[in-house]
């Protein structure tokens, strides 16, 4: 399903050993953890796009004090995914969606960020997945119509993209934070639902949508932890334990017919 990523090329790229190809001889190869870099100079803005390590580190140690469990199984209870699907996220981040569901469910899964330091913590986590370092703003290197499900948790959205590698009874679901999330630390927030469908009213029908709330007592590393894992907290450092709110809004949409 992976497309060479090298501008006006996006052939398919066959795997050999440890390195993939493609019939114009550009090659790439597997990290030691697993995971591939297609990622393009001309993709990314910064040395070193995307999530920070600090911000990996920060995440991860959240997911696993639990905190996020109420969001994961509404995520997978909203999915109703089942072993027979391919599964793309797309700004999988570090993993922890992604993996766990698959861990869960037994479904094919393929996670695409532009960060390495997340892409290389997701393939050591979660061996099972197959993980890919590109910029999914640009282009997402599979090949038309190869998922049954995309996911976009808290990520950037690319309708377009979305649209091409999903195949015409496929599913995507965008998890957004919810004008409550985080509140404490960054402030109300905005409803992003209406805006949202808006952005997929063209090639996708909006199937189903609730929102999920969960709180948790926070000691002070672990505030700390979410203050280095989000963008724009109103406060930069942690002054006290305290409880902070998650919350999301699921929405989950069907292909429309594609128009010929």
């Amino acid at each position: 399903m992976l497309l060479c990523p090298v501008r006006d090329c996006h052939m398919a790229l066959v795997r050999e050993a440890r390195r993939l190809f493609c019939p114009r001889g550009h090659s790439f190869d597997v990290a030691r953890s697993g995971y591939i870099n297609l990622l393009q100079p001309q993709d990314r803005r910064s040395k070193q796009p995307g999530d920070t390590a600090a911000a990996i580190a920060g995440r991860r140690r959240l997911h696993d004090r639990g905190v996020t469990e109420p969001l994961l199984h509404a995520i997978a209870a909203t999915m109703a995914a089942s072993p027979s699907d391919l599964v793309l996220d797309a700004g999988c981040g570090e993993g922890f969606y992604l993996g766990a569901l698959a861990r869960e469910i037994g479904f094919d899964a393929h996670g695409v960020d532009i960060s390495i330091p997340a892409v290389d913590a997701a393939a050591r986590r979660y061996p099972g997945c197959e993980w890919i370092v590109a910029n999914a703003d640009r282009f997402l290197p599979y090949a038309d119509r190869s998922f049954s499900f995309v996911l976009s948790i808290t990520a950037r959205m690319n309708a377009g993209e979305f649209r091409r590698v999903l195949r015409d009874d496929g599913r995507l679901l965008i998890a957004l934070p919810a004008p409550e999330d985080l509140v404490e630390l960054r402030g109300a927030g905005r409803d992003r639902v209406a805006r949202t469908v808006e952005t997929f009213a063209d090639g996708f029908a909006l199937a189903d949508r609730r929102r999920v709330t969960t709180a948790a007592d926070l000691d002070a590393a672990a505030v700390h932890d979410v203050l280095h894992s989000i963008y724009r907290p109103m406060r930069s450092q942690p002054a006290e334990a305290m409880r902070v709110t998650f919350s999301l809004d699921l929405l989950l949409f069907r292909q429309t017919a594609r128009k010929t």
